[in-house]
């Protein structure tokens, strides 16, 4: 065996050059893990061996990828092209007629939009709105058009008919982009997850090791539609319910034996409860299945008192600021801030969470989730970002470890082919033959029980929808009969609509 003193390398050979270069990535990686093993702990050994575990089905599912629905992905491609047509159009009118001012889209530009310089001409010099600033690279204060600067000039009614151009052709532009992915040769779209990509435990995705596909974990509805599943099989997508509030109602129990928040979660209807508890003065029945009704009725704008309970409720868990969930929802800022004071009221261990948060921020510097996982905080405690980033770590921690344990039950217990991890959710295909022993199996592996102090027993609800594309049904806004229903939904087809090639 020849061997290669590595710092007195020169002159090799592509082949040559190839295996050092492969003998370093080996030796390297060893002398990290044998750096790594001694410094493991009680606490950070299970997320370890956790973490190594779920290699197994990550790869898999980087390497099987989703077959692509070439016809149906042109057919929504062609869409898009010709709403951003149409809407160029408009734009180009509104503002050399109805703002004057002297603009194109040229055919030949990447995006079809005004510049940020020339968008800021728009706004702060012809139509002289009041300058929207941040700070840049360099530390000084300078105005911006970026998204949080859009949302506030929106509340202007002559600016928003621009800002709701420009917000439809940036989203339209995403939806090309993703559109236009490169697949493999083989007609599937692929993946690469990375197990370490966030501080949470959730995945992080990109485009594949061979430089093709993308990041899958957020993509819309619509666009869904052309993933679907090869001949003979059906998708499977079971998600967690309500993950993020459960976790945050255990933390309330575990801290300060405090059930209020965990119990509302574990009703039949928590966002009806988070309605009554925020909107006290509304004449409730006390009947849930009544009360949903009073809940479901107008709010505000479009808002009903049930939309507004689930979004400010929300926001409030994670110490939502008024002016800022006002501007998001476009809810009044006094009915924001009177939200929460009822909700807070009616839920006392919020501020006492807050405050423990923050004085291990200050003493320790660290969150321990309760299923184990630690992350170390950086910032100063008295800075509300960071606070904020440790209030909102744990819950969303729960979510990520609890989905990826059940992944790795699901991929253990062989009953179906992993796709895609979504935050809070999984994708997977079967044989159709065996639906109804697939599917009760897979949610019952991810739906995983957790005994909390004093024996209490804890569990996220699962719920699982099946199909041919991984898009969601819905009657009205997408009503493609191969779209995911409800497992036990029934109008569920028999028989799949669209053949795969």
């Amino acid at each position: 065996m020849r061997i290669y003193q590595t710092d007195q390398l020169s002159n090799m050979g592509a082949a040559e050059s190839l295996y050092v270069y492969n003998g370093l990535d080996t030796m390297v990686t060893l002398e990290v893990l044998e750096a790594l093993l001694p410094q493991l702990t009680p606490v950070t050994q299970p997320i370890y061996d956790f973490s190594r575990a779920l290699q197994g089905p990550v790869l898999e599912m980087n390497m099987r990828g989703v077959l692509v629905d070439e016809e149906r992905r042109k057919e929504t491609l062609a869409e898009c092209r010709q709403a951003i047509s149409r809407l160029t159009g408009n734009l180009n009118r509104i503002i050399r007629e109805g703002i004057g001012f002297d603009f194109t889209i040229s055919p030949n530009r990447k995006y079809m939009w005004p510049s940020d310089d020339q968008l800021k001409s728009i706004f702060y010099d012809v139509m002289c709105l009041p300058e929207v600033k941040k700070r840049n690279g360099n530390g000084e204060l300078v105005r911006t058009v970026d998204h949080d600067a859009l949302e506030k000039l929106n509340e202007y009614f002559w600016a928003e008919p621009v800002v709701q151009h420009i917000v439809a052709l940036r989203d339209l532009s995403k939806k090309v982009s993703f559109l236009q992915t490169a697949v493999d040769p083989d007609g599937y779209l692929r993946t690469s997850f990375n197990i370490a990509g966030t501080t949470t435990g959730r995945f992080a995705s990109s485009f594949s090791d061979f430089g093709t596909g993308t990041n899958l974990q957020n993509v819309e509805n619509k666009l869904r539609a052309i993933l679907i599943a090869p001949k003979g099989k059906k998708f499977c997508n079971i998600d967690l319910e309500q993950s993020d509030a459960r976790a945050v109602g255990a933390i309330h129990w575990q801290l300060f034996r405090d059930s209020r928040y965990l119990d509302a979660c574990e009703s039949s209807d928590l966002h009806t409860t988070v309605a009554r508890d925020g909107f006290p003065a509304l004449k409730w029945t006390g009947d849930l299945k009544n009360d949903r009704d009073i809940a479901n009725s107008k709010f505000v704008r479009e808002w009903s008192y049930r939309d507004a309970a689930k979004r400010l409720g929300h926001g409030t868990n994670y110490q939502g600021q008024v002016d800022k969930m006002s501007r998001a929802t476009h809810i009044p800022a006094h009915d924001v801030r009177a939200f929460q004071q009822s909700y807070l009221k009616r839920y006392p261990a919020f501020p006492l969470w807050w405050e423990w948060v923050e004085r291990q921020i200050r003493d320790v510097h660290y969150i321990t989730t309760m299923l184990g996982r630690r992350r170390y905080f950086f910032g100063h405690w008295r800075d509300p970002d960071t606070i904020r980033q440790a209030i909102a770590y744990e819950p969303q921690s729960i979510t990520a470890d609890t989905i990826n344990r059940g992944l790795l039950s699901v991929w253990r217990a062989n009953i179906g082919e992993l796709l895609l991890q979504v935050h809070d959710s999984i994708l997977f295909q079967f044989d159709e033959a065996r639906e109804e022993d697939v599917v009760p199996r897979a949610v019952e592996l991810i739906q995983q029980m957790v005994t909390l102090k004093e024996g209490r027993r804890f569990t996220i609800p699962a719920a699982a929808k099946v199909g041919w594309d991984w898009s969601d049904y819905h009657p009205v806004n997408n009503p493609d009969p191969d779209a995911l229903r409800g497992y036990h939904a029934s109008s569920r087809p028999s028989s799949r609509t669209r053949t795969p090639a």
